[in-house]
């Protein structure tokens, strides 16, 4: 099975590679959120200059020390959520073209079309992560890490980010393969990913929410991440209570990436069928 997967994986990949305006539009989504949204809803902006008060804005922000560097975690979950959700697409396309139904001819195990489906997606997300990342470290006053910051703390981050886009390539992987045609699975993404994104604490930290609000950001999982990589991109070496708060953090996203692994893999062995 694992030979397949690649196979179809490396297709997949390569059809990317070979097509720059996949990868580009996600590149600019990143620069807009970054250098326009990061500057024109900066919250120290609000403070008028010469009162010493904007720092403390920013301490509600997890001490971060700009709105960009508390907002970069957020900017690349908001990459991992929409290059997920519209990332299946292809998927579709190869149905309604019919080369799905022509390898579902072929003797390949039916979990390897959903699992090159899962890698492929995750896979593309990963390298627009990073160069997000990248983007935030070069633009003007953009993300400033903390002078203890290293290669693991880098490897923590990005961990926290794959788990994640694990769980969501899992079931958005599984809706594409079941939807018929490129407008359903539009339609339910456009209804599915705002509505995420916004109840979390992708922009804004969840103190300043309701209280009905707040309660559904603490549990969904783009917070965990957020929380997760803002801890180490913000403070770099963590005291013992940070350490437990990530740990906890990654122990959620790990049964969210188990949870939905579960409910995609069911749903995609009823979808995967000859037409």
């Amino acid at each position: 099975m694992l030979t397949e997967m690649f196979a179809l994986t490396f297709r997949a990949l390569l059809k990317w590679v070979r097509n720059p305006a996949s990868i580009v539009p996600g590149l600019f989504t990143s620069l807009f959120y970054l250098v326009l949204f990061g500057n024109s809803f900066n919250p120290a902006n609000l403070i008028p200059s010469g009162t010493g008060q904007g720092s403390a804005v920013l301490q509600a922000f997890g001490g971060a020390p700009t709105y960009i560097t508390y907002l970069t975690s957020g900017v690349i979950c908001i990459i991992l959520v929409f290059n997920m959700a519209f990332g299946g697409i292809d998927l579709v396309l190869d149905r309604q073209l019919g080369y799905l139904n022509s390898i579902l001819t072929a003797p390949i195990p039916r979990a390897a079309i959903y699992l090159s489906g899962v890698a492929q997606n995750l896979i593309k997300v990963f390298v627009l992560a990073v160069l997000t990342f990248i983007v935030a470290l070069v633009i003007p006053n953009g993300l400033k890490l903390p002078s203890s910051f290293n290669a693991l703390d880098f490897i923590g981050i990005f961990g926290a980010f794959t788990l994640l886009g694990l769980g969501l390539s899992f079931i958005f992987t599984a809706l594409a393969l079941s939807v018929r045609s490129i407008d359903s699975l539009v339609a339910i993404v456009n209804f599915l990913t705002l509505p995420v994104t916004f109840m979390s604490n992708a922009f804004f930290p969840p103190s300043s929410f309701p209280d009905w609000l707040r309660a559904i950001a603490n549990v969904n999982p783009i917070t965990k991440a957020n929380e997760a990589a803002r801890l180490l991109l913000i403070n770099g070496s963590l005291t013992s209570s940070q350490w437990a708060t990530y740990g906890w953090d990654m122990v959620y996203l790990v049964g969210f990436a188990a949870l939905l692994g579960t409910l995609g893999t069911f749903a995609a062995r009823r979808a995967i069928r000859p037409e």
